[in-house]
């Protein structure tokens, strides 16, 4: 079967890859819609993502979708309680934690911090966990999400996305009524103006360099746009700020923006090392700074508020074929295209 997949900096390849083979415990999936994220482009450009480095070949991909091609033996009175079978429409979590047994991976409510999270499509551990971008994957039985009635096979792809987003929402605690600025609008940053109206957000600000993607923001639902490289002024009072972008230069005055007392929520990945950045109001401030990272269930949920009116079809502007996915990462990681979610056909 053919797949995505990097082999270090610089070196990115469509290629053919063995067909995996669904054991009793498992179940496979064919693939039909992938979206490519910041760490797939970080794989391609730097050889990393964050602290994880390639040591040899990886099948990018975590945002996927697709139907159930086989079920494995020992899987199938599992789910047929849940009501899967054959042809079901179905997203993916992309996670397994290590040590834990998997039937309970629920329970804890920040399962995502556990030690050793292999993640589809990371160089984090050794060996690395592949990804999804190819035609088939295997996965556990406890890996799949059902896509409700009504929500379309290439937006539930968005899910995990979408999870992220609703992930750093619900880690700002109940924003019900309050005033939020989201920094940096890319599609986490979309999707995070989205989670904060559906948490009950009375109004909700988007600040970026780009009007491409502050464009985008508003058709997900921000309530204003400020573009800060052509004079646009950031507000003085918002209640919590999601910090999406991920850049160390802009911290100083997205803190600003809080009110006194109020939160700061980091999801966008900040770099590895060092980094200069204006940090004195957060104490000055009382500002309650907190990470966000991946989402526990929340792909879940996210796709509840799909298939409750949450398009968020305005996210994907391009899809290219498995074919020319290469293309695909170059308009992703080029914002001069005026990108924002491009999607691959797998299927």
């Amino acid at each position: 079967m053919k797949a995505v997949v990097v082999h270090g900096r610089d070196d990115l390849r469509i290629e053919e890859v063995a067909d995996p083979v669904c054991g009793p415990d498992q179940v496979l999936v064919e693939l039909a819609w992938g979206g490519i994220c910041g760490s797939d482009i970080a794989y391609w450009k730097n050889g990393a993502s964050g602290t994880a480095t390639l040591s040899g070949p990886l099948v990018l991909g975590h945002e996927v979708s697709g139907r159930v091609a086989a079920i494995g033996a020992e899987s199938e009175e599992v789910l047929a309680g849940r009501g899967i079978s054959a042809g079901t429409l179905v997203t993916l979590h992309p996670a397994t934690y290590v040590g834990r047994d998997a039937t309970g991976v629920h329970d804890d409510e920040r399962l995502n911090l556990w030690p050793e999270v292999r993640y589809f499509g990371s160089a984090a551990f050794q060996p690395h966990e592949q990804g999804a971008f190819s035609r088939y994957r295997t996965v556990r039985p406890d890996q799949l999400r059902v896509i409700p009635t009504g929500v379309a096979l290439k937006q539930a792809a968005l899910a995990e996305p979408f999870g992220v987003a609703l992930h750093a929402v619900n880690r700002a605690g109940d924003v019900s009524g309050q005033t939020v600025l989201v920094n940096g609008c890319g599609p986490i940053g979309a999707l995070a103006v989205a989670a904060a109206h559906a948490a009950g957000a009375q109004r909700v600000i988007a600040a970026d360099l780009s009007d491409a993607a502050l464009d985008i923001a508003s058709k997900m639902g921000a309530d204003e746009v400020v573009n800060p490289g052509t004079g646009g002024v950031l507000p003085t009072d918002v209640d919590v700020a999601i910090e999406a972008s991920g850049a160390p230069r802009a911290l100083g005055g997205v803190i600003a923006a809080v009110r006194r007392g109020g939160v700061l929520v980091q999801v966008g990945n900040l770099p590895g090392g060092e980094v200069s950045a204006a940090l004195g109001n957060i104490v000055t401030r009382e500002i309650d700074y907190r990470g966000s990272y991946r989402f526990v269930d929340e792909i879940s949920d996210a796709l509840a508020l799909m298939a409750g009116g949450v398009d968020v079809s305005p996210l994907m502007t391009h899809e290219v074929p498995m074919d020319e996915a290469v293309r695909g990462f170059e308009i992703a990681a080029d914002r001069g295209t005026g990108s924002s979610k491009v999607m691959i056909r797998l299927g």
